[in-house]
């Protein structure tokens, strides 16, 4: 079991379990065709990203196969939150995991995204012991492949008309990191003291 007990501090960013008072700026971020457009979901309206945020709230810590681990990402000068970090549990037997993010485009190429995601990278090999982390995006959405491969992923496939996806047949590609390379890596140490195995 892991649980986030207080928020993670990284050099610019705070990540923390999201609360209801959230979802004014997830709002502000998942109501956009141009964040939805690669994900499972339309723009969503007010009452869509109110129950978004309350499931998001609920997915504070990692305990069985399946389960979600959702951070916010806070600027700490401003308190506001301006993306989202997961962590799924694809397997603790194989100690296996998955990450995700979704960002305001009004914060992005400022290596947000990168810092909160090389975060929770950390939370998974240092904290959880992972052995395998993937990432998974739309083929089209070269923001997100330049971001797995800014975190030092390797890509290993790319699967073709794997769903019927907004009117289209969609391509996706798959990243994955092992521990072992996550440990070569020349990057900030985890900054700890945040969660409990």
């Amino acid at each position: 079991m892991l649980r986030i007990e207080s928020p993670i501090a990284t050099a610019r960013l705070t990540l923390r379990p999201f609360r209801p008072e959230d979802t004014g700026d997830v709002r502000d971020y998942q109501r956009r065709p141009d964040v939805a457009r690669f994900m499972r979901w339309e723009p969503r309206g007010p009452e869509e990203v109110r129950v978004a945020v309350e499931q998001m709230a609920r997915e504070a810590g990692l305990a069985a196969d399946g389960d979600c681990l959702s951070l916010a990402v806070v600027e700490p000068g401003t308190g506001t939150v301006v993306g989202q970090v997961e962590l799924v549990l694809l397997s603790a037997e194989h100690r296996q995991g998955e990450l995700g993010c979704v960002f305001h485009p009004a914060r992005q190429g400022k290596g947000f995204a990168t810092e909160a995601a090389r975060a929770v990278l950390g939370l998974g090999f240092d904290v959880l012991g992972l052995h395998r982390v993937i990432g998974r995006c739309h083929a089209d959405n070269t923001a997100s492949a330049a971001l797995l491969e800014r975190l030092g992923m390797r890509r290993e496939a790319r699967f073709i008309g794997t769903e019927f996806f907004k009117g289209a047949w969609r391509d996706d590609l798959v990243y994955a990191m092992l521990r072992r390379e996550w440990e070569g890596l020349d990057r900030p140490s985890w900054p700890g003291g945040a969660c409990s195995p």
